[in-house]
């Protein structure tokens, strides 16, 4: 067995089932999550709890799992762009998922990031150091903190929308104006559980973006997150009828595009990432450029458009 594993319940497991969340927090299938449950390996604030008991905010939930569940994958690529003894930005190709997750157990940034560098252990069992995701197929810039100094920090900022994050996105269709705003409340799509959607009722969610470049078919964006739903860009430019070309979830009316462009993955790239650094103070601004797959794309599109 390996030492036990503690996961707080936030405001966002209130009312989750315990087979369900614990699943999702430590990368899980259900069934794997119930097992465990079944054989007494699960606790609920010290105690055992059954698989449908509901929880509530603040409780901690503590796993031990067998030694052979250990993930022992850390082959996943990723680059170092800035790095200091409290955090580290890190450029994620894509391809490369964050953290553990369902479907996901091993491979992943963490397990690579966490022999190369200390990750603080304040953000969890599985997610140590992760601040902010980014998607499986999204490419690009995150910060990582290596001290819970610097993770307590973050988060702050996070929250108080002092970290800006500009991506870059080539959408389908043109507009009409010069920049816009997307103000559209998100939770779980009620007609498909795993995907996201705009909803009445969810959590607020704020995006910005700036036109760059009209190809006719498709435009260049420029994109700020004002928060960080899960998805948020890929649903919001859909909701807009402007989705990201080659998402293949959200963006099925632009297959056609994507495939025209040679897209094998959504055109989205975390570009640019500026916060000040939590301990010392600094400025940091760091930029990424769009990596080779995508690069090639948009240089097609701007050589067609040439007369």
């Amino acid at each position: 067995m390996t030492p036990p594993e503690s996961f707080e319940v936030g405001e966002d497991g209130a009312g989750k089932r315990l087979d369900a969340w614990i699943a999702a927090a430590a990368g899980l299938s259900r069934g794997e999550a119930q097992s465990l449950i079944e054989r007494g390996l699960v606790t609920l604030d010290g105690a055992p709890a059954p698989k449908s008991r509901k929880l509530a905010a603040g409780e901690t939930v503590q796993l031990q799992r067998d030694a052979a569940d250990q993930a022992e994958d850390t082959s996943a690529p990723f680059a170092v762009a800035y790095e200091d003894e409290h955090l580290a930005v890190i450029v994620k190709p894509p391809g490369v998922v964050v953290h553990p997750a369902p479907g996901n157990r091993s491979g992943t940034l963490v397990e690579a990031l966490g022999v190369r560098m200390p990750l603080a252990p304040a953000a969890g069992a599985g997610r140590a150091g992760i601040v902010h995701r980014l998607d499986k197929d999204t490419s690009g810039l995150i910060v990582v903190a290596k001290t819970d100094q610097a993770y307590e920090g973050l988060v702050a900022a996070m929250g108080g929308r002092e970290v800006s994050r500009t991506y870059l996105a080539l959408v389908a269709g043109t507009f009409a104006l010069p920049a816009g705003r997307i103000e559209a409340p998100m939770g779980r799509s009620p007609r498909e559980r795993t995907r996201m959607g705009v909803v009445s009722g969810g959590r607020e969610a704020v995006t910005e973006f700036k036109v760059l470049e009209s190809f006719g078919s498709s435009t260049l964006i420029e994109v700020h997150l004002g928060t960080g739903r899960t998805h948020q860009i890929r649903v919001h430019l859909a909701h807009i009828r402007h989705p990201v070309v080659g998402d293949a979830v959200y963006g099925k009316s632009a297959n056609a595009l994507a495939r025209q462009l040679g897209l094998e993955r959504p055109f989205l790239h975390s570009h640019r990432l500026q916060f000040v650094h939590p301990v010392t103070g600094v400025a940091i601004d760091i930029v990424d450029p769009l990596p080779p797959d995508l690069a090639a794309v948009l240089e097609a599109l701007q050589a067609a458009d040439r007369p």
